[in-house]
């Protein structure tokens, strides 16, 4: 599809490149009277209307039959760039390299977007395509626009996503050991697609239709979760999800209503494998004087869901002091999963000091998620100066489901244990968030705000028969958080805001939520000329000092950027970036392996710069080069100490009027202190053309 693409549109700029000489102008047989200044132009004909006789000093057939007036619109304009990119041998680890950048050697077409005009407007008034990166690289998308005045507007979308995860220092419990094996790897495809028709658009009555898909496949690696040791084992994935969605808008003067109904499709099935060969697993310490080990695997799980769901939305604006909006969204959600497991070696169950030589092992499952969301808001603005917003969000998820399961044990030919059990799950959540501010005008530079937001909820989950570690479980949520803000703007060139947050909470769902927490952010923003300046500062500081969990966090990142374009960028201009961040975390966690409470400290102090030069040189004539030069750089210590490089040089050259030259080099630098078989090296070079129409 990427070359037929690639050849589709260089044909087509080609082609379209060719403009019709312009038509002659018939000569007049006698100059029309001219028309009164305040005369009203004539009205349009309608479409089906026959054409008025031609008086009889017309012009002949064969020279009406041409438009005396050349059209002004031009049937195709854009422009397209093509080439091939060379990619230098990798130097260092190579899947490091995909995990990152993932970019490949071939023809391309890097980038090409396009307007057709249709200018009798029969079938469409005009037809936008925008397509980027296609030719084996890891991020390749296409849009499309097609409309017609007041009859449709139809949107495309679609992205094809390499998506490839080996990075060997994560999820390897076996690293110690000398062995590099990410046990959690992934090598796939991923699309995303997107439709949607929208009739009668600009009307107080609007249909529209849409439907949108997501699907992925490929291999990698997981791992066997057996009940003493985890066998990591080759994996492939597929999954699918299709949405089909339609609904009508309705505009009016002074409110909207957008009612909608749809439904989806979802697919997902994973299968594990080990076929042949002695797998010993994360652990290889000795059982009873017995080695675990696995040699031949296979699991199949096959989940399968449906759902039909609701959505209303309304806005209005009530008076000219009062607008109100409102959203309701009602879903249920059903779901079926299977799962059949087969696997053979010498393996162990630990509750009952069992030692086994083949399992077979199957579930199937069913639950219903009804799921409820809605939020109301509006804006009060009772005087001038002073505006109120207020807010409420629910959303209710009550899960039940069952599942049936059948576990056989043999050692030989003898079955050691046969066991059949059912489980009952259910999960019940409610979150619920209310929220008002108040804006002042305090001058006509300075607005004040301020509010209070108080959020709520509860969460209960329970399997029966209880069993494990998490078999039941009850947690509330209560947060009260105070907001508060200004924007000042002394003049027009310069402005200064700051926002922040501050929260106590009571309880949370989750061990590493917002709990007592500070957000700040500030922004400065100054214009004048050709100079931009502007700063950035954020900070989060989050404690939750529950016993068990004493989990602190602390981020905060400042931001500097300017852009320089003197004489208005004639010779050349300047953008650039600088970032400094720093983050720290510290949360106690429970070891696999012993079942200890472990503490587990992260810091990261990250640099960031970014800079971009775009110089014309002297020339002469309509030749006129042009050279973009740059690149981001990011230095990082603590926990993980990391550096990585990312310089570039560009040069065009236009050929002709319609036709330029291009020359691309990009490098690729990454390394880190503690895992140096992790670094990598690589120069990308591209060479193309760009027509323009």
């Amino acid at each position: 599809m990427r070359y037929l693409l690639i050849g589709f549109a260089a044909v087509s700029m080609i082609a379209l490149a060719q403009t019709p000489p312009p038509a002659t102008v018939p000569p007049a047989s006698a100059p029309a009277a001219a028309a009164p200044q305040d005369a009203k132009p004539p009205a349009a004909a309608p479409q089906d209307a026959k054409p008025a006789a031609a008086p009889a000093t017309a012009a002949p057939a064969d020279a009406a039959a041409t438009s005396p007036v050349p059209s002004s619109e031009s049937v195709f304009t854009g422009w397209i760039d093509f080439g091939y990119t060379w990619r230098s041998d990798v130097a260092g680890n190579f899947d490091a390299y995909r995990s990152f950048v993932n970019l490949g050697s071939g023809p391309k077409l890097i980038g090409t977007e396009f307007t057709l005009t249709d200018p009798k407007h029969r079938l469409f008034d005009q037809i936008h395509v925008r397509a980027y990166d296609w030719g084996d690289d890891p991020y390749s998308t296409l849009h499309i626009d097609a409309r017609k005045a007041k009859l449709y507007d139809l949107r495309v979308d679609y992205r094809d996503i390499a998506y490839f995860d080996a990075l060997p220092s994560y999820a390897d419990p076996l690293l110690g050991n000398g062995i590099a094996l990410n046990e959690q790897s992934f090598d796939m495809r991923r699309r995303f697609g997107s439709a949607e028709l929208t009739l009668l658009p600009g009307h107080w009555i609007s249909p529209y239709f849409a439907y949108d898909r997501d699907s992925g496949s490929g291999t990698g690696v997981s791992t066997f979760v057996s009940n003493a040791d985890e066998f990591p084992v080759p994996a492939i994935f597929h999954d699918r999800t299709n949405n089909y969605r339609g609904g009508v808008r309705l505009e009016f003067r002074r409110f909207h209503v957008t009612l909608e109904q749809g439904g989806t499709t979802f697919e997902n099935d994973q299968t594990l494998y080990q076929s042949g060969g002695v797998n010993y697993g994360n652990s290889l310490v000795p059982i009873f004087g017995q080695t675990l080990d696995l040699t031949d695997m296979l699991g199949a799980y096959g989940a399968r869901g449906t759902s039909i769901y609701t959505r209303a939305l309304v806005t209005a604006s009530a008076t000219s002091w009062l607008d109100v909006y409102g959203q309701f969204l009602y879903s249920q959600p059903k779901t079926t999963v299977n799962y059949q497991q087969y696997d053979g070696g010498n393996l162990y169950l630990q509750s009952q000091i069992l030692f086994y030589s083949a399992q077979q092992y199957l579930v199937s499952s069913a639950a219903q998620m009804p799921h409820t969301t809605g939020n109301l808001g509006g804006e009060i603005r009772p005087w001038r100066r002073v505006r109120i917003t207020a807010s409420w969000t629910t959303d209710r998820l009550h899960n039940s489901g069952s599942s049936p399961e059948n576990q056989t044990l043999t050692e030989g030919q003898t079955v050691q244990q046969q066991t059949a059990a059912l489980l009952e799950s259910s999960l019940v959540t409610n979150y619920n968030q209310a929220e008002t501010l108040v804006y002042f005008e305090a001058t006509s530079k300075l607005t004040l705000r301020g509010g209070y937001r108080y959020v709520w909820g509860d969460a209960n989950d329970a399997v029966l028969p209880a069993e494990g570690l998490a078999s039941m479980d009850s947690v509330k949520l209560r947060q009260n958080v105070g907001i508060g803000g200004f924007t000042y703007r002394p003049i027009q060139k310069f402005s200064f805001s700051a926002q922040g947050e501050s929260a106590s909470s009571g309880s949370a769902y989750f061990r590493t939520s917002l709990y007592d927490y500070q957000k700040v952010r500030a922004q400065a923003r100054y214009h004048t000329g050709p100079l931009s300046f502007s700063a950035d500062f954020n900070l989060l500081n989050n404690q939750d000092p529950q016993p068990g969990v004493n989990y602190d966090y602390l981020s905060h990142q400042e931001s500097l950027s300017i852009m320089w374009s003197p004489a208005g960028g004639k010779v050349f201009d300047f953008e650039g970036s600088y970032t400094r961040s720093d983050l720290y975390s510290n949360i106690n966690y429970l070891s696999p392996a012993t079942e200890q409470s472990l503490p587990s400290n992260y810091r990261d102090n990250s640099h960031i710069a970014t800079t971009l030069f775009h110089i014309n040189p002297p020339h002469k004539g309509a030749i006129a080069p042009v050279i973009v030069a740059g690149g981001s750089l990011v230095i990082s210590s603590g926990s993980r100490p990391t550096t990585y490089y990312q310089p570039m040089a560009k040069f065009s050259l236009p050929a002709g009027k319609h036709l330029t030259w291009f020359a691309e080099w990009r490098y690729y630098g990454y390394n880190e202190a503690f895992y140096l078989y992790e670094a990598f090296r690589a120069h990308i070079v591209t060479v193309g053309l760009r027509l323009t129409r």
